[in-house]
């Protein structure tokens, strides 16, 4: 049936609702731990468990991050604030309520930047508002009951949730990847999909082009990976279309994704809305964010990733795509920078981050904090090659591999040792070139009768036959004398 389906007649509608956890050392309202992992049943206490007798209390720490955030994502900051309760019962849910800002956020509207199908745009948000986590049910630690782990119950979270703005997965990606490199770069949230601490619920409708009157949603749930989430809204964009063509009709409902193979199932129909019965919450007073306290976080915030690209592609000289691929990680930025300070050379800076730096850590899954070369030190070989020493391949190939073996040894001293030093005396190359052009006689005649393109070929083998040793610029002359003379 899908093959006579034109899916392009629809269009999606696509908001998402993420959840990131803090990145504080303890719970939202307790002084238990909010750490990662630990024994299950470990980081609580009476009052996370909502015992009788036990009241909350605020964690400055988590107001200040969901502000950071409230400011890089161009938010309005509400100064007056308060907490409710959201009635729900659910085995994780220890208190059988949640205290949330759902009703009253902190941070109102903003937005995102995103690139994606060729075009950049922003993502409008509806809010950011602070809420505490639940805890984890376990189905598969014992075969006939269900398992629950209270740890994660009251670890401060920001839930951030955009305007129906998005049209497809490939946005929708976009805007994770981007989100996830924000809260990263604010150090508001670790961004880790696999481990819980950023979590993600798409909701999803589809309507014909051209109208205006959004359709039923479907919300998706249980995606562990940016991926997943494209995977996920690809799956259920193509069902609702199948599903309307086939004479069906779409029903509000949460879905589960099943990654191991791509689809989805209904967890459980949403055709009337909740009743949670929200109220104030009575053991936490409301609180009021001053101008003092607002300008001090505000100061706080780093120079943000959208700023740096600016800076770098405007101030440096740098390409765009070269500016964005050096921030898409804080840390990378605080090498670049450093290695800026060293050398006056950005573009050739970019270029060594780009490559050999970056194939380095890919090899090993590692990071820039794990790269042994001191910023100093890649500045000094990028030196060599621009005073003409020696060569990119050879600088790549030969002496940044023993620079890591040796990091006591500046690259002089090891392309010294190593005899790598580029010869820029014609007197040393020509006998070289010679060589070459005798051992390839038919070679040379196919270039004199018009076959240009071998000049690469020829520089390549004085190369191999100098150890490296030939300075290009100078043998692609000497090659073109001779050959031409």
């Amino acid at each position: 049936m899908s093959a006579s389906i034109d899916y392009n007649k629809y269009e999606a509608v696509i908001g998402l609702e993420v959840h990131a956890q803090l990145l504080t050392a303890s719970k939202l309202f307790s002084r238990d731990s909010a750490a990662f992992g630990g024994q299950p049943n470990t980081h609580i206490s009476p009052v996370t468990l909502g015992h009788p007798g036990t009241l909350p209390f605020m964690n400055r720490k988590a107001v200040e991050l969901a502000i950071r955030l409230g400011f890089a994502c161009h938010c309005a900051i509400e100064k007056e604030n308060f907490f409710a309760r959201k009635n729900y019962f659910y085995p994780d849910l220890p208190k059988g309520y949640q205290i949330s800002q759902h009703t009253a956020p902190i941070c109102v509207g903003g937005h995102v930047p995103i690139s994606a199908d060729g075009q950049s745009r922003n993502v409008r948000l509806n809010r950011i508002h602070l809420e505490e986590d639940a805890g984890k049910s376990l189905h598969d630690q014992d075969p006939s009951n269900s398992m629950i782990d209270y740890n994660r119950a009251g670890v401060p979270l920001v839930e951030i949730v955009t305007e129906p703005d998005l049209t497809s997965a490939d946005e929708a990606y976009a805007y994770l990847t981007e989100l996830r490199r924000l809260v990263r770069w604010l150090d508001v949230c670790d961004g880790n999909m696999e481990e819980g601490s950023m979590r993600c619920d798409a909701n999803i409708s589809i309507r014909p082009k051209g109208d205006t009157t959004l359709g039923t949603k479907v919300e998706v749930k249980n995606m562990n990976s940016i991926r997943n989430v494209k995977r996920a809204i690809e799956n259920e964009i193509k069902r609702q279309i199948e599903l309307v063509e086939s004479g069906g009709i779409i029903t509000q409902e949460t879905r589960s994704f099943d990654a191991s193979n791509g689809s989805s199932f209904s967890l459980r129909s949403k055709e009337e809305a909740n009743d949670y019965r929200y109220f104030p919450e009575p053991d936490l007073a409301p609180f009021r964010l001053t101008d003092g306290f607002l300008d001090q976080v505000r100061r706080s915030l780093p120079e943000l990733p959208e700023e740096k690209v600016a800076r770098y592609t405007s101030q440096l000289g740098l390409r765009e795509y070269d500016a964005r691929v050096i921030c898409d990680d804080r840390d990378t930025t605080v090498y670049f920078e450093a290695l800026m300070a060293e050398t006056p050379h950005s573009q050739a800076a970019s270029n060594w981050m780009l490559g050999p730096v970056k194939s380095w850590l890919n090899e090993r899954n590692a990071s820039i904090a794990d790269f042994p070369v001191s910023p100093a030190s890649l500045a000094a070989l990028i030196a060599l090659i621009q005073d003409g020493k020696v060569n990119f391949s050879i600088a790549s190939s030969r002496i940044m591999p023993a620079m890591i073996e040796q990091p006591g040894k500046t690259p002089l001293e090891i392309a010294t040792a190593l005899n790598l030093i580029q010869e820029t005396d014609a007197g040393s190359i020509l006998p070289v070139i010679d060589a070459v052009l005798e051992k390839f006689p038919a070679k040379v005649a196919e270039f004199r009768s018009g076959k240009k393109g071998l000049i690469g070929m020829f520089v390549g083998e004085v190369m191999k036959m100098s150890g490296g040793k030939a300075d290009p610029k100078l043998t692609n002359e000497l090659l073109l004398k001779r050959l031409n003379g």
